[in-house]
Order: C-alpha cells, then sequence, then structure tokens
C-alpha cells in the first residue's frame, strides 16, 4: 500500500487534493483498480473447483451474509494448494500457511473481473472451524466494518514498522470474530484468542486510522497493544495455554 500524503492529488484522477477527495474513503479507490488484473488471470482462480473442507459448508449454510452487512456478496472456497499452483502473485491476506490446515483470503482484485459477487477463500482439506471462522470474519469486516482487504496492508506495516497483524485485524474484525465464536460456537486459536482478548479490553486499533494511513496514531495505538500484551503476559498465558496453535509463552 503506497501511503498517499494529505496535500497529494487523489489518486481518482479528479484533480483534486487527497484529503478533498477520497481520505477516509480509500476503499473506493481500490474498486477503480480492479480491472488492471488480468481477466485471464482472474478466470484462473474463479475457475477452480468449490470445495467443502471441514465445517465450510454447514457455516457458509447458516451465515446470512446479506442480512449481516446490507451487501449482496457471497463465499466460494476453493483448495488451498490448487491455488498456489497457479503460481500467481502472492497479495493475500498473510494467514497463508503452504502446509497442513490453513487458508486464505484471495485478494479482490485478482478474482473481481471474472466474478464480481464472490469472495473466494483458499482452503486446505484439514482446515479447522477456527480457522475458517478467521477468514469469514475479515470478509465480513471488509463488507460492513473497517473496509480494510486483507493482504493490503503488509506494505503500511513494513512503512511504519509496526507489527502487520496490528492493521490486519481492527477492532470492526474484533467484533465479527466474536460474533462468528459465539455465533457458531467454536473455540478460537491461540492466536485469535489474544486478537478476541485486545478486542474485550479496546485495545485494537479502529479501522478508519488505518485507511487514513494517520501514522502518528497508529504507531502510538501499536505500542499501547505491544505494551498492554506485556503487561498482560501472565494472564494471556494462562488464557491461550490449552488452545490450539499455542507455540509458549508471548512476550
Amino acid at each position: 500500500m503506497k501511503k498517499i500524503g494529505r496535500n497529494d492529488p487523489c489518486p481518482c484522477g479528479s484533480g483534486k487534493k487527497f484529503k478533498k477527495c477520497h481520505l477516509g474513503r480509500e476503499a473506493e479507490l481500490f474498486f477503480a483498480d480492479l480491472d488492471r488484473f488480468p481477466a485471464e488471470q482472474s478466470a484462473r482462480i474463479t475457475s477452480l473447483s468449490q470445495v467443502s473442507y471441514g465445517r465450510s459448508r454447514e457455516i457458509l449454510s447458516s451465515l446470512d451474509i446479506e442480512g449481516l452487512t446490507g451487501a449482496r456478496m457471497g463465499i466460494k472456497f476453493i483448495d488451498l494448494d490448487q491455488y498456489h499452483g497457479l503460481g500467481l502473485p502472492e497479495e493475500d491476506s498473510p494467514d497463508s500457511p503452504r502446509s497442513g490446515p490453513g487458508s486464505v483470503v484471495v485478494n479482490l482484485h485478482k478474482t473481481r473481473p471474472s466474478d464480481p459477487d464472490n469472495f473466494y477463500i483458499a482452503i486446505s482439506p484439514d482446515v479447522t472451524d477456527a480457522i475458517l471462522i478467521h477468514q469469514i470474519s475479515h470478509v465480513l469486516d471488509f463488507l460492513a466494518g473497517s473496509g480494510i482487504i486483507p493482504g493490503t496492508v503488509k506494505a503500511l506495516s513494513y512503512e511504519l514498522d509496526v507489527p502487520v497483524e496490528h492493521l490486519e485485524h481492527p477492532r470492526e474484525f474484533g467484533y465479527w470474530l466474536d460474533f462468528m465464536k459465539r455465533e457458531f460456537r467454536i473455540t478460537p486459536d491461540a492466536d485469535d484468542a489474544i486478537i478476541l482478548y485486545l478486542y474485550e479490553h479496546e485495545m485494537l486499533i479502529p479501522g478508519h486510522d488505518i485507511l487514513r494511513q494517520d501514522t502518528a496514531t497508529i504507531k502510538m495505538k501499536s505500542s499501547q497493544i505491544l505494551r498492554f500484551l506485556h503487561e498482560n503476559r501472565e494472564e494471556i498465558d494462562e488464557l491461550i495455554r490449552e488452545l490450539p496453535g499455542y507455540i509458549g509463552p508471548r512476550p
């Protein structure tokens, strides 16, 4: 994500300064850029066979996306190995392991040219319930939350030297993750338990600060998150010790 200065010309081409045009509405700029991804490559993704690994079909059939978000968008699940086998540029959510249980929300700019009505989530045959609700929460967050597209904030995290997890999982994502956990009675994995702990303590960064690339605010709130995690590390360790994905005490 290239940082846009407040006084720079707006990338939409209006001739106005960014602060007078799309500041705070950056997600709209994304859709103006979608057609640049080759339609033939997009079709290679959207033509992959749908899969129903784990509880993906059950969860999806019970989820009223339009009723929850007001958006007429669906979700299609495809095989993770087949998706990676296409050899396309990796511009997706960082939650994308190449082996073992996993999944990745395919960046919308790859699929929208050939299928604008659906999100695609690539999953492995042994995908867990916790991974499924995590990735579906990303979709819900984009549609009716922060508006952040998974996988588009990595460059900003490098530029500001803040953990990408702090930008990928804003406050609104925490809301949807908590909703999915409760709705489907799913035990989160260790990493998501930490996200939920931060959400419950109102520590996650609001999406509008991230979309506006509010440098000072993002860096300050990221530092607050790190300090909060350190100060509460014993309680957090007790919380996540028996959960899947536990790798030992967090710093």
